[in-house]
């Protein structure tokens, strides 16, 4: 495939750490993440007014899951991403796995629901209301089931990557952008119930999630032992990367391999922790309520008991 449609990824220099995280907005996500952030922002700022607080860890989780994006796509890591399967690879695992999961630990759609305005009048759909009515309605209902979740996840590895498709999104910045946003999107409906953190069609136990979670990531380590051991180049896009380089593609591509399986675990470790934590803190919560009926049905007792020996004692006199 020739690479004259990248244009100005032509002739990158050979990559270095420093050279890919030198600022290169993509227009579309740059609007994005600083939309993202102003609506987060403002909608904190409209809780604090009501004299309402929130947590500042999920303003510091939001933050960093929309840097996160802006650091895999605003930088000349999407450059490199073009022309590079392994930093591609990044981009990928990044923006589907690891940001998504933060992003929900920010807790956005309960914080929309908090702060959006309700309708002004009985009757009428105020944005609160709209957002209540996409969160029950029959289409948010199917894509965050696991049933579509879980097969979706997969086949953005192997139906994308193992098609014709794959080359033709990479042919334009438009496709490569397109395919991120895919990447992002797949990652909030996958984890968005596994999470748990905001309301959403599905509430599933914490066994259930945990299963969900495991359900997906042995096809994601295999896709990437099969890129490590493939003996020659399977992604058209990145077969003949540009001279200036100076890279190998199949070294490459095991590269890519070897990163799209280590980085299977991480999502898996991270949202271990964070449904642990959650799975305690509920059990904490019941038990205090278990103490507080167990403390009111014992003043119960007491108060029977006391009033027995009164009525002894009243007797004995």
């Amino acid at each position: 495939m020739d690479h004259s449609g990248h244009g100005m990824t032509m002739d990158l220099p050979p990559f270095t750490l420093g050279r890919a995280l030198e600022l290169s907005p993509d227009p579309f996500f740059l609007i994005g993440c600083l939309l993202g952030l102003g609506l987060y922002g403002w909608g904190v700022l409209r809780l604090r007014r009501r004299g309402d607080s929130w947590p500042v860890s999920r303003i510091v989780f939001f933050t960093v899951g929309v840097l996160s994006v802006a650091l895999v796509m605003c930088t000349k890591l999407n450059d490199y991403g073009m022309v590079m399967f392994s930093v591609h690879m990044v981009q990928h695992m990044v923006i589907s796995m690891l940001s998504p999961i933060v992003l929900l630990l920010g807790a956005p759609v309960t914080l929309a629901l908090r702060a959006l305005p309700v309708a002004s009048r009985r009757g009428s759909k105020g944005p609160r209301e709209l957002l209540l009515s996409l969160l029950h309605s029959h289409f948010m209902r199917i894509v965050t089931h696991p049933v579509f979740t879980i097969p979706l996840f997969i086949a953005s590895l192997y139906a994308l990557y193992f098609t014709p498709l794959f080359d033709f999104l990479m042919g334009s910045k438009t496709g490569h952008v397109a395919m991120m946003v895919h990447f992002l999107a797949v990652g909030l409906v996958f984890f968005w119930p596994i999470m748990g953190v905001d309301p959403g069609p599905h509430r599933p136990g914490y066994v259930m999630r945990m299963l969900e979670l495991f359900a997906g990531m042995p096809f994601h380590a295999f896709f990437g032992i099969a890129l490590m051991m493939a003996t020659e180049p399977m992604i058209k896009a990145y077969e003949n990367p540009p001279a200036s380089l100076g890279i190998d593609a199949l070294a490459d591509q095991n590269a890519a391999g070897g990163i799209a399986w280590a980085f299977s675990e991480i999502p898996s470790v991270l949202v271990l922790v964070a449904l642990v934590f959650q799975w305690y803190r509920s059990e904490q919560r019941e038990a205090r309520r278990m103490d507080r009926a167990a403390d009111r049905d014992g003043d119960k007792e007491l108060v029977a008991y006391n009033a027995y020996l009164a009525s002894l004692q009243a007797r004995g006199q």
